[in-house]
């Protein structure tokens, strides 16, 4: 990790969690999935990591499996093992049909969701939704029992699609990079209205993620973003979540530090941070 410039703009409360991100090891000792890669894997190891999260002030964080590995998740719960069982969780890809031993041995590792993740720019695909019920709910089905959540990843055209599955999934949720919503579009654009009616009127399963703004973002600075965190801020402020997104992958050149001192501009009070930060991602996270 290249060392930041800019100083960190706040001091982030006690047990602070980033709940998303990502670590690549050497491609030798963690072999891609050649045939579906989206972006170049970056080398982004555990310690990089750990180097940001002291900047940042951060003590708990939730491992998220990237899409370069597939659902082989050896990298990931290699990281997870040389931390402290007690500050760390991790997200799985993993095949809704597998095994129940596998389930049950990575809970004990710590794992407690599984991703759902669609290539975030894939183009409108009609009946496209129609080809993951079934992954979905199966996957609902098994996290319910285990008492995990789900993780999606999706473009936003397809979150907006699938509201109203979403709505009766039993299992906790959430959705990363604002469902992918673009920014540009505004806090009354029917795909984002959607997500906070979700939120604000839902069944008390769905989480957002505050991650990955400059995938929807068109503004320097992504002042363009704030208006969409603050209405779902003051839709949901406890179902709110934060994550890194590090390394950034295909957007590397954004600055770490930056991104989180975005969370003093958007939440300049620090009880709803404290809520963002540590209360909510211990709700689902079971920290």
């Amino acid at each position: 990790m290249t060392a930041s410039s800019i100083p960190v703009a706040f001091t982030a409360p006690a047990l602070a969690c980033d709940s998303h991100f990502h670590v690549f090891g050497a491609a030798g000792r963690y072999p891609y999935e050649a045939d579906n890669l989206r972006y170049t894997p970056p080398v982004a190891e555990l310690d990089d990591y750990l180097a940001l999260a002291a900047t940042l002030g951060i003590q708990r964080m939730v491992f998220v499996q990237p899409s370069a590995y597939g659902q082989d998740n050896t990298c990931m719960l290699d990281a997870m093992r040389a931390l402290d069982p007690r500050t760390r969780r991790g997200i799985v890809d993993l095949d809704e049909n597998a095994d129940d031993s596998i389930f049950a041995r990575l809970d004990e590792q710590g794992v407690c969701g599984v991703r759902i993740n669609v290539n975030p720019i894939k183009p409108t695909t009609p009946d496209f939704s129609d080809k993951i019920v079934r992954r979905i709910a199966l996957l609902d089905a098994r996290c319910h029992e285990l008492g995990w959540s789900l993780d999606f990843l999706l473009p936003g055209w397809l979150t907006a699609e699938i509201l109203p599955l979403l709505r009766g999934l039993r299992s906790q949720f959430s959705i990363a990079h604002l469902g992918m919503q673009k920014a540009s579009d505004g806090v009354n654009a029917p795909g984002f209205k959607g997500l906070v009616d979700l939120l604000k009127f839902g069944e008390g399963r769905c989480w957002v993620k505050l991650t990955g703004i400059y995938r929807i973002s068109q503004q320097a600075g992504f002042d363009d973003v704030t208006p969409l965190v603050q209405a779902l801020a003051q839709a949901a402020p406890n179902r709110l979540i934060w994550g890194s997104d590090y390394p950034h992958l295909s957007f590397a050149q954004n600055d770490s530090v930056m991104l989180f001192n975005l969370l003093a501009r958007w939440m300049p009070d620090a009880a709803l941070r404290q809520k963002v930060l540590v209360d909510n991602p211990a709700v689902l996270y079971g920290f």
